[in-house]
């Protein structure tokens, strides 16, 4: 079985027709950049653009960087604050004529990692860190997704929030090195594990094909490894919850 799956980001809207038996893209992967400011109408444009380009008419899942609840968005750290409240999938529908499932982005990366990737398999707790624009999480226990778990939009110090400390836009921001942003992160973790108490931590999002950079800064007591998927996982995880 396929599903079209699109992983919206801070900069980027990704998507690929993923084969939700194997987790394998059985297309191309296609970009395109986030609009300036992420209004909903641009937003749900670009969605419409990106079904077109697959020339899609079967269901779609989408990975979206918000607490997300039955279709509603109910944050918005990296996107415009006018989406509190709206119903993408409906929202999404009427740019398209399709039905979507919406889930938070971090979530969908975890589903992908712990269904074919480096969590299959995992007993007790695993959480799924995904490193880009923001930090999100994904908190699976013996398998089963506990939803909407935001660690990143934690207010740290005097940043807003922690991923405005340890997200991979913070270390572009701020021109860091890898050992210095690497310190950050492994705070970030620390934290997590002070929170979740993981028996696993995964790594997903574009900086975690770069783990051999800061993995020497990685002091924490639990087992941290990279998604398999790398930042394919919130394309394969948006198909995968769709189903």
């Amino acid at each position: 079985m396929e599903i079209l799956g699109i992983d919206v980001g801070g900069t980027g809207i990704k998507g690929a027709i993923v084969n939700i038996e194997t987790g394998e893209l059985v297309s191309e992967k296609h970009r395109i950049p986030t609009p300036k400011g992420a209004m909903p109408s641009d937003v749900a444009e670009e969605i419409a653009e990106m079904v077109n380009h697959f020339n899609w008419k079967g269901k779609v899942g989408c990975g979206f960087p918000s607490i997300i609840s039955h279709g509603k968005v109910m944050s918005a750290s990296n996107i415009h604050k006018s989406w509190i409240g709206i119903q993408a999938d409906d929202l999404f529908k009427q740019h398209t004529g399709l039905d979507f499932k919406i889930v938070n982005d971090a979530d969908a990366a975890g589903l992908a990692a712990m269904t074919f990737g480096s969590g299959k398999g995992h007993k007790g707790s695993v959480i799924m860190i995904t490193i880009g624009t923001g930090l999100g999480s994904g908190l699976f226990h013996d398998g089963k997704l506990i939803p909407n778990i935001e660690l990143g939009t934690i207010p740290y110090k005097k940043y807003k929030y922690y991923e405005h400390y340890a997200a991979d836009s913070a270390r572009k921001r701020e021109d860091l090195s890898y050992k210095e942003w690497g310190k950050r992160f492994n705070n970030f973790l620390e934290f997590v594990v002070q929170v979740v108490s993981p028996d696993l931590i995964i790594l997903g999002g574009g900086a975690s094909k770069k783990i051999d950079k800061f993995k020497d800064q990685l002091t924490v007591s639990v087992p941290v490894i990279a998604s398999q998927f790398e930042n394919e996982a919130g394309i394969v995880g948006a198909a995968l919850k769709a189903k």
